[in-house]
């Protein structure tokens, strides 16, 4: 495996090369291998290479219903939204595939499959189902949203950047349709660093830590894109969230945006479409996620309280697993009890329409 330049490459050998053995994933044209970034806990930190690796080799909870639980149990996780890993962070698989047909009867099984295997009654409401849609078409993704949320599904991938893509720019109204289906069903546009198939970076040869160290910069692109795209304007009830973005970055740029918004807007080309400060949008719409971010949390009145919730980045290599809670109690100390429980609780509760019990009730 190879990450350069922000984009991840198996290097293909002939069959027979020496060389260690992986299971793949096989698509049409795409030949994808498990990796240990796939499946990066309960081995060292040293240990996490750039690896294909087989089933054999993985973490069972990370594809076992039963061995997620009791890693859940183990990390004092109660519920979890699990982001895709084979189609990629919003079904960029399907998208780029040549038989659409196909691609769309995969998008349905792999749906199908999330509510009714990985979050159905062995999970016991414990996960969280997480759709995906056909990006090619916004009428299609619209019908794939409120078949979804017709049986309690309340969140779907989207990518952070859609031209990287190849896919029109939140500032048309391209996605009018999938927009609006979202927002009539109460459904969260979620969006996963990664999820335009690129990650930031500065060169084609710069190493995958700079990579790492810039995570958040998509997210952050992104944000001020959905802020200055007047999609919040024409959908009021629309809700997205960022996950694995982090949050400390967020005060700058909202402050910034509002200085962009108040100084620059008539010759900025959205006078007549954002109408109120960015940040007034961010606090009714956007939703960040973060695993370990104590500045965040240091600067947690000018990001929000309602606008900020924990994860644990399972089975992932930035994964806090198995000490989550541990982390969130360093890193939130000085925090009132009430606001922890809002951010490790209760805003995702209120903002995936989970039971009280934090429970998915389908």
């Amino acid at each position: 495996m190879t990450f350069t330049g922000g984009r991840f490459a198996p290097v293909m050998g002939a069959p027979g090369d020496d060389g260690p053995v992986a299971d793949w994933w096989v698509y049409e044209d795409l030949h994808r291998p498990l990796t240990r970034l796939d499946s990066a806990v309960g081995c060292s930190r040293d240990d996490i290479k750039l690896e294909p690796v087989t089933y054999e080799r993985m973490r069972p909870g990370s594809y076992s219903v039963p061995e997620r639980l009791a890693d859940m149990d183990r990390n004092h996780v109660q519920s979890a939204l699990c982001f895709p890993t084979f189609p990629r962070f919003c079904g960029q698989t399907f998208t780029e595939a040549k038989d659409r047909e196909l691609a769309l009867l995969s998008v349905r099984a792999y749906n199908d499959w999330m509510v009714e295997e990985w979050c159905g009654p062995d999970a016991h409401g414990r996960l969280i189902p997480l759709a995906i849609v056909p990006l090619w078409d916004a009428g299609l993704a619209a019908r794939e949203v409120r078949r979804n949320a017709a049986r309690g599904v309340r969140a779907v991938c989207f990518s952070e950047i859609p031209p990287y893509l190849g896919l029109p720019s939140v500032h048309t109204d391209a996605w009018d349709p999938f927009l609006r289906a979202c927002a009539e069903t109460g459904t969260v546009v979620a969006m996963h660093i990664g999820s335009s198939s690129r990650m930031p970076s500065t060169s084609d040869d710069a190493p995958p830590a700079v990579s790492s160290a810039l995570t958040f910069a998509n997210c952050c692109f992104s944000m001020v894109d959905w802020l200055m795209s007047g999609a919040f304007e024409r959908f009021p009830g629309l809700r997205v969230m960022y996950a694995e973005g982090q949050i400390g970055w967020i005060p700058y740029i909202l402050e910034r945006a509002d200085a962009v918004w108040a100084e620059n807007r008539g010759w900025g080309g959205i006078a007549d479409k954002v109408r109120r400060p960015p940040s007034e949008l961010f606090a009714d719409h956007v939703h960040g996620c973060f695993f370990d971010d104590p500045v965040g949390l240091r600067n947690l009145d000018a990001i929000g309280l309602p606008n900020v919730l924990y994860e644990t980045d399972y089975p992932h290599s930035d994964s806090t697993w198995p000490r989550s809670r541990e982390v969130a109690q360093e890193q939130m100390g000085h925090l009132a009890a009430d606001v922890v429980e809002a951010i490790v609780r209760g805003n995702a509760i209120a903002l995936l329409g989970l039971g009280e019990d934090g429970l998915w009730a389908g």
